[in-house]
């Protein structure tokens, strides 16, 4: 399970700095259903990009650190779910988005409870050995 944990922490990390990277690039095109929105959401966009790319970073320097540390993983997955329950408020006031954002929405609501139950696995594996010493 800690060879999971730091699989997914850092493909998560590369993922979301990928993501992020794309709407800075390509602005309204990189979201469905909004190539017209107009340039303040465009702007808003890029901006929202940029702030993916830090969240990625966030997740890679998880991923980097020997154990990965349980505390951030689990702060990582619940800015994720925030992200997710966004998604349901806004279905919720405006009705059904364009099928790719559906499909976001159940990674993001699905893929938290994953990390929530994997985030301690590098913590718990590294110190078992040590328990089982002192315990002798």
């Amino acid at each position: 399970m800690a060879k999971t944990l730091r699989v997914l922490t850092r493909l998560m990390g590369w993922t979301c700095v990928a993501i992020g990277l794309f709407h800075v690039a390509l602005g309204n095109a990189a979201i469905p259903g909004a190539g017209t929105a107009g340039p303040t959401i465009d702007s808003w966009g890029r901006f929202m990009g940029a702030s993916f790319v830090g969240y990625g970073l966030a997740w890679i320097w998880a991923a980097r650190q020997r154990p990965v540390p349980a505390r951030a993983v689990r702060w990582l997955a619940a800015v994720f779910l925030l992200g997710g329950v966004g998604r349901l408020l806004s279905l919720a006031a405006h009705g059904w988005p364009q099928w790719f954002q559906i499909a976001l929405a159940a990674i993001e609501l699905t893929l938290p409870p994953v990390f929530f139950w994997l985030a301690d696995a590098e913590e718990r594996a590294l110190s078992g050995p040590k328990a089982v010493a002192v315990g002798r």
